[in-house]
């Protein structure tokens, strides 16, 4: 039972691979295709570097609808189709439009992937390990991140001027494995209540996924929670604290600088005292660490939770952002500014990057889950966005201290939003969840 559902939600958390690939690979090509194409600082933050994000917003925003409409699963196969047509279009680009273009459709893949692969897992898991579960999604971005700076490393060289072609075309793989895979799932059992009222063949995923002892109490839960979310709407007063939260935890994760850093890792590399080979060896440590805190924090989401993790990783945030503020206002030394962003990574590893996504699944109704997501990873992305399009002008305009400095006052309001107002979900059933987000909310309004 348990090991069904760890295949299933490791089949799904592909997607998360891909997203992270996706995500990191553009910073091997960043530098390259500035001087390919010779564009303007605002073109090139706009059409090269953050249009993927901006897809991603609008696949975020509106990646509940699929969801709802032809299911969860449908919905990941055809995110992995816009995954693989991305990654052979932007490969294969003749001109910075034509590769804007194609970035802009992996850009909706990752947006829908963040809404349709949190929401899947956190509807076949069991409360005990659900946290564990869903971040095996993070998990694979990280891993992904990861081998997409590790691939960039060893594929320079390998084309002369066009090695980040091949840095490009290496997603190809992962996602043709991610469509052959996706196929042996089944569909969620609580969307099969929900949309198709269709108890049958909810029962027998149910049967593959829960304890059988329970799976009488769990159908008549959902259907219960069903019949009472029927009119429930996403935007309305009785949902006003979950958006707030979702709203919160997203935008805190882009303002903590975490996508700057990923995204124009070799060039802070650089500015730091870095030549160009050795920036890039720098960006595979930042992936390495990235994954090895996201795999920590994995392990303590369902032991410590979800909030005791998010008050480690703002410290952890606070402390690396104004050290490496610091570092650059000195003139410190490479590997001083280094270590310190290493330790901004372990810290989002450990916080941030294991609980967002967790987070965000749990918090909302399941009529409403997938559009909740959608609100949720919409403002996540659209604050990646606006991060990354102006990093490219930041980056050359102001001094990286002044950057780092204004993150580290994001994170100082992080924490207070993390002790006084996010609540612990770790352990707690979704139908019973909602329950006590709904009372939070009533003594609100009171």
């Amino acid at each position: 039972m348990k090991k069904i559902t760890s295949y299933y939600s490791i089949i799904v958390s592909i997607s998360g691979f891909l997203f992270g690939f996706d995500t990191a690979v553009i910073s091997g090509a960043n530098l390259p295709l500035k001087l390919l194409w010779e564009t303007s600082e605002w073109f090139h933050g706009f059409f090269i570097m953050s249009v993927a994000l901006w897809g991603t917003v609008i696949g975020a925003l509106f990646g509940g609808i699929p969801c709802n409409k032809i299911g969860r699963k449908n919905t990941l196969f055809w995110i992995g189709v816009f995954f693989l047509v991305s990654s052979i279009g932007t490969a294969s680009a003749t001109d910075p439009y034509i590769f804007s273009f194609y970035r802009f459709i992996g850009g909706l893949a990752i947006g829908a992937s963040s809404i349709a692969a949190p929401t899947y897992v956190s509807e076949i898991s069991q409360a005990y390990h659900r946290g564990r579960q869903v971040g095996l999604y993070q998990i694979n971005i990280v891993t992904g991140i990861l081998l997409a700076y590790i691939s960039n490393y060893f594929l320079q060289g390998v084309g002369g001027s066009n090695d980040w072609r091949w840095m490009l075309a290496a997603e190809v793989i992962p996602a043709l494995l991610f469509l052959a895979f996706i196929l042996d799932i089944p569909e969620s059992p609580r969307w099969l209540v929900l949309k198709k009222q269709n108890l049958t063949a909810a029962r027998k995923v149910l049967a593959k996924t829960s304890n059988p002892q329970q799976i009488d109490t769990i159908l008549s839960t959902i259907q219960k929670d069903s019949i009472q979310s029927k009119k429930l709407k996403l935007f309305s007063n009785k949902n006003k604290f979950i958006l707030f939260l979702a709203a919160a935890i997203a935008f805190f994760n882009q303002f903590s600088g975490i996508n700057f850093i990923l995204y124009y890792a070799p060039e802070i590399m650089e500015k730091a005292g870095y030549v160009t080979s050795t920036s890039l060896l720098g960006a595979v440590y930042i992936g390495c660490t990235n994954l090895v805190f996201t795999l920590v924090g994995m392990y303590l989401i369902d032991r410590t939770g979800r909030k005791s993790l998010m008050l480690v990783g703002s410290m952890g945030y606070i402390l690396s952002l104004a050290m490496i503020s610091y570092g650059f206002y000195t003139n410190s030394s490479p590997s001083f500014i280094l270590s310190f962003i290493l330790l901004f990574i372990a810290s989002h590893g450990i916080g941030q990057g294991a609980v967002i996504w967790v987070f965000i699944a749990e918090i909302f109704p399941t009529k409403i889950r997938a559009m909740g997501q959608s609100f949720g990873a919409g403002i996540h992305w659209a604050a990646a966005a606006i991060i990354t399009l102006f990093g490219a002008v930041l980056i050359d305009n102001l001094a990286p201290y002044q950057i780092f400095i204004i993150f580290f006052s994001m994170m100082l309001l992080q924490v207070g939003f993390v002790w006084f107002i996010m609540p612990e979900t770790k352990g707690i059933e979704l139908e019973q969840l909602q329950k006590q987000l709904h009372h939070k909310t009533q003594s609100i309004n009171s």
